[in-house]
């Protein structure tokens, strides 16, 4: 006996007034084609008369109906064209019953370019953009066709268009499908270019063309394979200023210290070594000039960007050959502020000691002695040493005389002699002076008053019409010469020098007879920040406040090759990512501001995940996709993107969005392909594993025969 099926629910009608006839239109299609695949699409009966829809049905389908309607007509309203495929994904929208509304997900304009817009097509396209929008770092990870790369670069575009960043990277690790770029014809651009042909092809939808070449020219826009961007190296003999002076740079460890751009210590976070790599010397106009990469990474600014009040962050490379626009140079650098340094105790008082090494007979034989025109200067002995006069031998002839030179009738050294002789200055000449490493590597104050002493007796402004003031000093001792460069440097000012030869000179004159110049002499021409003062002699400190000092600039003079050598990048923790290498130079190798992308994750290895995520900078976003099915390594190779969500589990910022078939937005067919490759996978593994138990057991059943 068959019993009567239990009845089914109740069946209602509901109905959709649309008062629009346009808006009906739309909403049916050409030839109903909507109408029909909202039918397909809906286990009620839809019936259309008119400009009204009657849905019948159970009380939850019509539900499920009348909310496909209500999304499609708001879709409508503003201002969208309806299409099958925007039905398609309204209803696989509403049938995961997400908290967000299709119509909110299928109108989140991104970029319009031409009458195109690009926007997410799915629900886990929209948790992934806004994902983007909210976190620092984010991980796409899903199959093919899905747009993660396409709307990455679509929300870069967008960021640079705000002005929220400055600089675009993309960026692809050098794996595809077993293939070596080595083996494919042509240059290094011919060999990377096809390979990274989908970028390209990318930002032609979303920017105009013509403004492509120029973007990237000025470095806005960077593409380049994933091994380019670990390659921001200096070699190992080049130096580093660290708190207590410069250092081999080869020698750093992680948590050293060195003096960022601010003159402050910033602790080293990240060492890579490179490798050997060819190296380029990098000179500037004042002379200094250090080694690093074709990749490394400088913050310079062109006279455009000085009239739009930005600087830039250019590769080595991206220099080459535009050192100059005409008869002027192209890039200024930006200048180190005054370097804080440990200090230390000095024998003798610093302003004092440049005193001394200017106009001062430290000869040592006997009492110490000065010679100045300036009675100030005299008085500023005095005042700055403990029981010590001036003793006026003659005109402007003194000696500095020991107060307590016969205490108890025991003759006691002159304190001046005993610190001249401790800091081996004892005998030296205007030829072989120098300042001790002691006054050098030491606090801005006592590196300053050194300076100061120096060029209240051997300096001088110099003023110019119409020009700002700068100063010179001259010196026979090129030891000397350098040392007052090393402190000019220091104290943030830029110094150049050049050779006085002697020999054709008019002779000076001396009493009124003419004395005739016995050694060429250095002249060095100093421009020091502002807040910084080159003189404490008044006449000379009024002069040169009356016409200002102006500003020092550096820039870059010439970039040549200079071999190959091993080389190796660090990273430091300053916020705008600078550090300060040879001569004071202000370089940096890590990426602010800028939006990154790296995609093809899975073919990085976990080093090379490691290495990219660690290349953040202040004011960066990093935004990584990849699709773990897709593994092109060698054999045994790990893919980073598989381990890297186990390794940055619980980190705060760091966001990985998972998408799946259902947000494949190219031809249909291409999510039921990954749907029925990942059932292939799956059943594959679950027969091995079946297998695998079976051969377990056999095993322990012919062992137990064997016993």
């Amino acid at each position: 006996m068959t019993g009567t099926p239990p009845p089914g629910p109740p069946r209602v009608q509901t109905r959709i007034t649309v008062p629009d006839s346009k808006i009906m239109v739309n909403l049916l299609g050409a030839g109903d084609e909507i109408l029909r695949l909202v039918e397909r699409s809906v286990n009620s009966d839809v019936h259309v008369r008119g400009n009204e829809i009657t849905i019948t049905g159970a009380p939850a389908d019509n539900a499920l109906a009348e909310r496909l309607f209500s999304e499609l007509l708001e879709l409508i309203e503003k201002g969208e064209t309806l299409t099958t495929d925007a039905v398609r994904r309204t209803v696989g929208m509403l049938e995961q019953g997400g908290t967000e509304r299709p119509a909110e997900v299928l109108t989140l304009n991104i970029l319009s370019r031409r009458g195109r817009t690009i926007r997410p097509k799915t629900l886990g396209q929209k948790r992934y953009v806004d994902a983007i929008d909210g976190h620092t770092i984010v991980f796409g990870i899903g199959p093919a066709g899905t747009g993660k790369t396409y709307l990455a670069m679509a929300k870069a575009v967008q960021s640079l268009q705000a002005k929220q960043i400055n600089r675009i990277i993309l960026t692809r690790p050098a794996v595809e499908a077993g293939e070596r770029l080595g083996f494919l014809p042509g240059t290094l651009n011919e060999k990377i270019d096809p390979y990274l042909r989908p970028l390209y092809d990318a930002l032609h939808d979303m920017l105009d063309p013509e403004t492509i070449p120029k973007l990237m020219a000025a470095g806005t826009i960077e593409v380049a394979p994933l091994a380019y961007m670990r390659g921001r190296a200096q070699p190992y003999d080049a130096r580093v200023l660290t708190p207590e002076g410069f250092k081999r740079f080869g020698s750093l460890q992680v948590g050293d210290l060195v003096i960022g751009s601010n003159g402050m210590p910033t602790p080293v976070i990240g060492i890579y070594p490179q490798g050997p790599k060819q190296v380029y010397r990098v000179t500037t106009q004042d002379g200094a000039s250090t080694l690093c990469c074709g990749e490394h990474l400088w913050t310079v600014a062109t006279p455009e960007d000085k009239r739009r009040g930005r600087r830039r962050t250019l590769e080595t490379q991206e220099m080459i050959g535009q050192e100059r626009r005409g008869h002027l140079r192209r890039y200024e650098l930006p200048v180190v502020a005054p370097v804080q340094l440990e200090p230390q105790d000095v024998p003798l008082d610093p302003y004092v000691l440049g005193l001394l090494l200017g106009d001062g007979s430290i000869s040592c034989r006997a009492t110490p002695g000065f010679t100045t025109a300036d009675p100030e200067l005299a008085r500023a002995i005095e005042d700055n040493l403990v029981d010590i006069e001036l003793h006026r031998k003659s005109g402007y002839d003194y000696v500095l005389r020991h107060t307590k030179g016969h205490r108890g009738g025991v003759i006691v050294a002159n304190p001046v002699t005993v610190a001249l002789r401790e800091l081996g200055l004892a005998g030296t000449k205007s030829g072989t002076k120098f300042v001790p490493s002691v006054y050098l590597q030491n606090s801005v104050d006592v590196r300053l008053a050194v300076l100061q002493g120096l060029l209240d007796t051997d300096g001088g402004p110099v003023v110019q019409a119409g020009r700002t003031c700068r100063v010179q000093y001259s010196t026979t001792s090129p030891q000397l010469r350098d040392d007052v460069v090393h402190l000019v440097q220091s104290l943030g000012g830029v110094a150049t020098w050049r050779i006085r030869v002697a020999e054709g000179r008019k002779p000076g004159l001396a009493n009124g007879r003419p004395v005739g110049y016995r050694s060429d002499a250095y002249v060095v021409e100093i421009r020091l920040p502002e807040g910084v003062a080159p003189f404490r002699l008044s006449r000379k400190r009024q002069r040169y406040e009356e016409y200002g000092g102006g500003r020092p600039m550096r820039f870059i003079d010439s970039i040549v090759p200079a071999g190959v050598q091993e080389t190796m990048c660090i990273q430091v923790a300053a916020e705008d990512s600078l550090y300060v290498t040879d001569d004071f130079l202000v370089t940096h190798n890590t990426l602010n501001d800028a939006f990154i992308i790296l995609d093809e994750a899975q073919n990085t290895t976990p080093e090379q995940m490691k290495m990219f995520l660690t290349r953040l900078g202040f004011g960066s976003k990093i935004v990584v996709t990849g699709d773990v099915t897709q593994v092109d390594l060698p054999g045994g190779t790990t893919s980073g993107l598989r381990v890297v969500r186990d390794i940055l589990a619980g980190v705060e910022d760091v966001h990985f969005a998972q998408l799946s078939s259902a947000d494949v937005v190219r031809h249909r067919l291409v999510g039921e392909i990954v749907d029925a490759y990942a059932r292939w996978d799956a059943e594959n593994q679950q027969a091995q594993g079946v297998h695998a138990v079976a051969g377990r057991s056999a095993q322990g059943n012919r062992g137990g025969r064997r016993r």
